[in-house]
C-alpha cells in the first residue's frame, strides 16, 4: 500500500519538474521581464522575437526586424468578427489588423499593394492565413485600405516596422 503511492508520486513530480524547467528555460524570461507568444510558433519567432534589455527596473528594447517580402494577401470578415483571436482579444472586423504566421504579437507591419501602391499599417493580432501561399491575412478594414476587399485576394509587400513586444490590446 505504501509503496502504491510512491509510484503515482514519482510520475505527478517528475511532470511538475519537467512544466516549471520548460517554462523558465524556452526562452520566455529576459532579464526577469516575461514576454508573451503563441508556444506553438516558438521556432519562427524566435528569429523575430525583441531583444530585451532591463536596466535599473526599465526595460529597452531593441527591435530585430524582418526583411520585407512579397506574397498574396488575403482578408477575413464577418464569418470571424467576435471571435477569439490567438492572442486573446476579440477579432474586430472594422479595425486595422491582421493574421501572420511567425510575427509576434503588436509587430506593426506595412502592408503595399503591388498593383496600385496602396498601404496600410495593421498590428498582427492573430496567426494565419492558413492556405498555402498566402503570407498574411488582413481584417476587412485593413483590405479595403488598400483595395483588394472585391477580388478578396491581392499580391502584396510587408514591412515590419515596429517590433511586437507590448502585449497591450491598443487596436
Amino acid at each position: 500500500m505504501k509503496h502504491e503511492n510512491q509510484i503515482f508520486t514519482l510520475p505527478l513530480i517528475a511532470i511538475l519538474i519537467i512544466l516549471t524547467l520548460s517554462a523558465t528555460s524556452d526562452g520566455t524570461y529576459f532579464s526577469g521581464f516575461r514576454t508573451t507568444y503563441n508556444p506553438f510558433y516558438l521556432t519562427a519567432e524566435a528569429a523575430h522575437r525583441p531583444v530585451i534589455s532591463s536596466k535599473k527596473g526599465t526595460h529597452t528594447y531593441k527591435k530585430r526586424l524582418f526583411p520585407a517580402t512579397e506574397g498574396k494577401a488575403s482578408f477575413y470578415s464577418y464569418q470571424f468578427h467576435g471571435h477569439k483571436t490567438a492572442n486573446g482579444e476579440t477579432f474586430n472586423m472594422d479595425k486595422l489588423t491582421a493574421a501572420h504566421p511567425s510575427l509576434p504579437f503588436g509587430t506593426r507591419v506595412r502592408v503595399t499593394n503591388l498593383r496600385n501602391g496602396k498601404d496600410v499599417i495593421v498590428r498582427i493580432n492573430d496567426r494565419g492565413p492558413f492556405v498555402k501561399g498566402r503570407i498574411i491575412d488582413l481584417s476587412t478594414s485593413a483590405a479595403k485600405e488598400i483595395g483588394i476587399l472585391k477580388s478578396g485576394i491581392g499580391r502584396v509587400k510587408l514591412e515590419a516596422i515596429s517590433s511586437g513586444h507590448s502585449t497591450l490590446i491598443d487596436g
